[in-house]
């Protein structure tokens, strides 16, 4: 393998490597945009990278008292107490993915909202309607390497 394919390999090896640590999750709220609805229409603004989001300040000492990492994307329904309006909110998850009690909480000063489901998942975008896209690039990218270096 001539040099220049060898660096282009390992650049794209730790691109790859690089995205495959880091978390991404949708983050929106229906009330502020209506494409974050149950009928979900994704766009670049709400993408977000959850190793720059910081965990709620109510769930600090829930989880550890110290900074956590995001495990997961998570979409709740939340319903307003006064009048039952209901909305979807999209964020990254933090906590024990099997025990969703704890990190799908709500922020308990808000008395005007209550949860009504809190889906939690732990892949890349998985907290959209459709989750097939990131993967299947992965995988014609990796074909397409692997073509170009036979």
């Amino acid at each position: 393998m001539s040099s220049s394919k060898y660096l282009l390999a390992v650049a794209l090896f730790i691109a790859l490597a690089n995205s495959a640590f880091a978390l991404h999750c949708y983050q929106c709220s229906s009330l502020q945009d209506p494409k974050c609805g149950e009928h979900f229409e994704s766009n670049d603004n709400m993408k977000v990278d959850c190793s720059r989001v910081n965990a709620p300040i109510f769930l600090f000492n829930l989880i550890s008292g110290r900074r956590v990492n995001a495990t997961g994307c998570m979409k709740q329904k939340l319903e307003s107490t006064y009048g039952g309006v209901s909305h979807i909110q999209r964020s990254c998850y933090f906590g024990d993915i099997g025990r969703t009690e704890t990190g799908c909480q709500i922020d308990p000063t808000n008395i005007a909202v209550k949860q009504s489901s809190c889906d939690v998942c732990s892949g890349d975008f998985c907290n959209a309607s459709s989750s097939l896209t990131p993967a299947v690039v992965a995988i014609v990218l990796f074909f397409g390497m692997a073509r170009i270096f036979s």
